[in-house]
């Protein structure tokens, strides 16, 4: 089992900095402005050939009971509980605080060995500060700074003293990356699903994650905006295993003037360009926005499996014949992703969370097949020979043969005549009768034309 330190202190101190150093990737938003972490995030870290599992918490603040600043410090509480080892970082230029006293009695109850942490400490100003942490009664503070890289020897020394000894589990891996042109003729099962929930703010996105998991694990709010980082959890459901994203309400970009914000958005970007199927998550009260629309079209365009979760249903009148009105506005306003999976599900109530797993299985194993060329040929000739291509300024077009180069999502290549000439009209013609000869729905389809060589194009024309 992996070794877990949890980076602990008061706001401002440098803990996500440090997060993203030892994690070797700029994982966790750093900003000057303090409280930017709210929920605690995981990271494999590394440092020389020491190698655990390190959290990111939010800052150790007082709240009242009840308010987001107090669920914030239960958060953090449920990361020491659950860690071996605690770095208690503070800041070597601003000196010791209250706030820095109070939790540091806080971090010795914890009963956790502890490693003190001077950040900031390059240049001068930080002697001062390191040298009066030793009234906090915690050891030795290891004056580092985070930001630049310096006093990570020394940093290491006090961790392997802390640790087991190190095991060598191979080579060290984006938790997002997957290999974009990677195969997977294999089987799938073996491997976590990646997920991006994604969607407005206030949609409910981290109210229906943390029933997934059957825990408050994730920071909720009737607030906007609560989440700011894009948060991974693990899920087994019914013995098969996910990965999921949690991520930032984003609005219209003409609204977003705070830096933050920016930061928040730019991480959701990230984690949907990394993930295999992506959950847009729409509140059914106010369902198929324009703001809802454009994060569809960002879906496919990224080419990842889609998966549109009308969230809320709780609070919608019932009607027969709901579902399927629900399922024709959905092809009739996104026919870029026509047939995507569409369900109707309650993230505070579990409703229709079972069918949501399960459309999420469907949608990544459509989103993974792969066609035999001589399947694809023999549709082809027939889809031609129904609805042959327009002549373009007086010439025929001559669609030749289609092959598939790779799935992940199905892409297609299909050799022509003139290709620059080819109507986009017709290639959505092909996209959709692809679709339904092989049952590719909702997943995005990518078609390439190329043109021929013309073996007589190197040959001078003859005299007349």
């Amino acid at each position: 089992m992996s070794f877990t330190i949890a980076i602990i202190g008061r706001p401002n101190v440098g803990k996500s900095t440090l997060f993203n150093r030892l994690v070797g990737q700029k994982l966790a938003l750093v900003d000057d402005q303090p409280g930017v972490t709210r929920d605690r995030r995981e990271g494999e870290g590394r440092l020389g050939d020491l190698e655990f599992t390190l959290v990111d918490t939010a800052g150790l603040d007082k709240g009242e009971r009840g308010s987001l600043t107090a669920r914030m410090q239960e958060q953090t509480e449920v990361a020491i509980a659950s860690a071996d080892a605690l770095l208690f970082v503070f800041d070597a230029r601003a000196g010791l605080t209250p706030n820095d006293r109070a939790f540091a009695d806080f971090a010795r109850r914890a009963n956790k060995p502890v490693v003190l942490i001077a950040n900031k400490s390059e240049g001068k100003h930080g002697e001062a500060g390191a040298m009066e942490s030793y009234a906090l009664g915690l050891g030795d503070p290891v004056a580092i700074s985070a930001e630049h890289g310096e006093g990570m020897s020394d940093l290491y020394d006090a961790l392997r003293a802390l640790m087991p000894e190190p095991a060598d589990d191979g080579e060290h891996e984006d938790p997002f990356a997957f290999d974009e042109g990677e195969d997977t003729d294999g089987d799938l099962s073996d491997r976590p699903i990646r997920v991006a929930v994604l969607g407005r703010p206030n949609a409910g996105k981290s109210t229906l994650i943390n029933h997934l998991l059957g825990e408050e694990r994730l920071l909720t709010s009737p607030e906007a905006g609560t989440t700011r980082d894009s948060i991974a959890v693990d899920i087994d459901w019914k013995g098969r295993a996910f990965r999921v994203f949690d991520t930032a309400g984003l609005r219209r970009r003409s609204r977003i003037d705070d830096k933050l914000e920016k930061l928040s958005v730019s991480d959701a970007l990230r984690a949907v360009r990394f993930a295999e199927v992506v959950v847009l998550v729409m509140d059914a009260q106010s369902k198929f926005e324009e703001q809802d629309l454009r994060l569809a079209d960002l879906v496919e365009r990224e080419g990842r499996a889609p998966v549109i979760a009308v969230n809320k249903w709780d609070l919608i009148e019932r009607g027969p014949g709901l579902i399927g009105k629900l399922r024709e506005e959905a092809d009739h306003l996104l026919p870029q992703m026509r047939g995507a999976p569409v369900v109707a599900v309650s993230g505070l109530m579990g409703e229709g969370v079972d069918r949501l797993m399960k459309a999420i299985e469907d949608a990544y194993a459509v989103w993974n097949r792969r066609v035999s060329t001589s399947q694809l040929n023999r549709w082809f000739e027939q889809a031609v020979a129904q609805n042959p291509p327009p002549a373009v300024s007086g010439r025929r077009l001559k669609m030749n043969y289609i092959t598939q180069t790779k799935s992940r999502p199905p892409s297609f290549v299909l050799f022509c005549t003139r290709a620059d000439a080819v109507p986009t009209s017709y290639l959505r013609y092909l996209t959709n009768s692809l679709r339904s000869a092989f049952d590719l729905p909702g997943t995005p389809i990518r078609i390439t034309l190329r043109e021929k060589d013309n073996p007589f194009a190197h040959k001078a024309k003859r005299k007349s």
